[in-house]
């Protein structure tokens, strides 16, 4: 029997609220903590943080550790890692969980590496194997176009989980738990930040979008993403590139998707001018729908998308934009 006992959710907080992606940690580490026959646990790390420690409860964590300090306000990597390894030493969880965000992937490699534990990486999947006890661990391999499940014998099992892959947990306000604050002791801070630029959001965050309309390296320039934002406008949604638009200044940087973009999971995602690059559809593939629209008929991306369009996007999205315009206003 190992001494790692339990699940252990890394609690991300956004502008003073359990994030979206801690919501369907928690209500996936529900389900792992029920079927190791163990507790859940969360951990809360930033400043004034401890006020939310109840919502964590609520949404099913039995214990909340919480490391509430001013210097925690601003994610840094060295500070995080520290307290998320002091918690996970004493705690000894048998898995670990946090989202394929900004700061999941950047702890999560870190923390594994100083507990010498396994690590598994936008996964897209996770259940226990009834005979041996182990977390298996779904995630795409090969660009999007395969599913590999991973296994450990190492504790912890660490996962990072793709958002939106799995159900929210139902908030349940009579729900009781430990709220345990976390000695950091003096913290080993080596980068400190010394300024942050906050970027103006344009229209839907792409992670939390349930349409996405991205354009590629086939879009006319800047103009070309006009009809880009005039068709994701329509349906709701947000808009999203590849990376050469983002590295010609087409579009912003935070548009990217792709293994060294964002990656998103809407129900639909439209690819507009896109060929379907490995290092594009690794970011998209998990989308419920994906239509391509592109005026090449060999194009990689149609033989990767549910439905397909084979035409120049300055005459489909006109005209895809006017029958929706239909659609909605009917």
């Amino acid at each position: 029997m190992s001494e790692h006992q339990g699940v252990l959710v890394l609690a991300e907080a956004q502008e003073a609220q359990v994030a979206p992606v801690t919501t369907e940690l928690l209500g996936l580490g529900r389900r792992l903590a029920h079927e190791l026959s163990s507790a859940l646990s969360a951990l809360l790390i930033g400043s004034g943080v401890g006020g939310i420690s109840q919502d964590v409860i609520a949404l099913g964590a039995d214990t909340v550790y919480v490391a509430d300090r001013p210097e925690l306000g601003t994610f840094n990597s060295d500070a995080y890692t520290a307290v998320a390894t002091k918690v996970c030493r004493e705690a000894a969880p048998s898995v670990v969980l946090m989202g394929h965000t900004s700061i999941g992937r950047d702890i999560a490699p870190r923390v594994a590496a100083r507990l010498g534990a396994s690590l598994s990486t936008d996964c897209v999947d996770l259940r226990v194997d009834q005979d041996t006890g182990r977390l298996l661990q779904t995630r795409p391999v090969h660009g999007g176009n395969a599913l590999a499940t991973i296994a450990s014998r190492v504790h912890p099992q660490m996962a990072t989980m793709r958002p939106r892959s799995a159900a929210p947990a139902e908030p349940d306000p009579s729900r009781n738990g430990r709220i345990i604050p976390v000695d950091t002791g003096v913290l080993d801070i080596q980068a400190r930040v010394v300024e942050t630029v906050r970027e103006e959001a344009e229209g839907l965050k792409l992670e939390e979008a349930r349409v996405v309309v991205s354009g590629g390296a086939g879009i006319d320039g800047a103009q070309g993403f006009d009809l880009i934002r005039q068709l994701a406008s329509v349906l709701g949604g947000a808009v999203g590139a590849t990376r050469l638009p983002c590295e010609q200044g087409w579009v912003s940087p935070s548009f990217q998707i792709g293994q060294t973009g964002k990656i998103v999971t809407p129900d639909l995602y439209i690819a507009v001018a896109v060929s379907g690059a490995p290092q594009h559809m690794a970011g998209c593939m998990g989308s419920g729908h994906i239509v391509a629209i592109n005026n090449d008929p060999e194009a990689h991306i149609f033989k990767l998308a549910d439905f397909g369009i084979v035409a120049d996007y300055r005459e489909a999205l006109p005209a895809l934009i006017r029958k929706c315009q239909e659609l909605v206003s009917s």
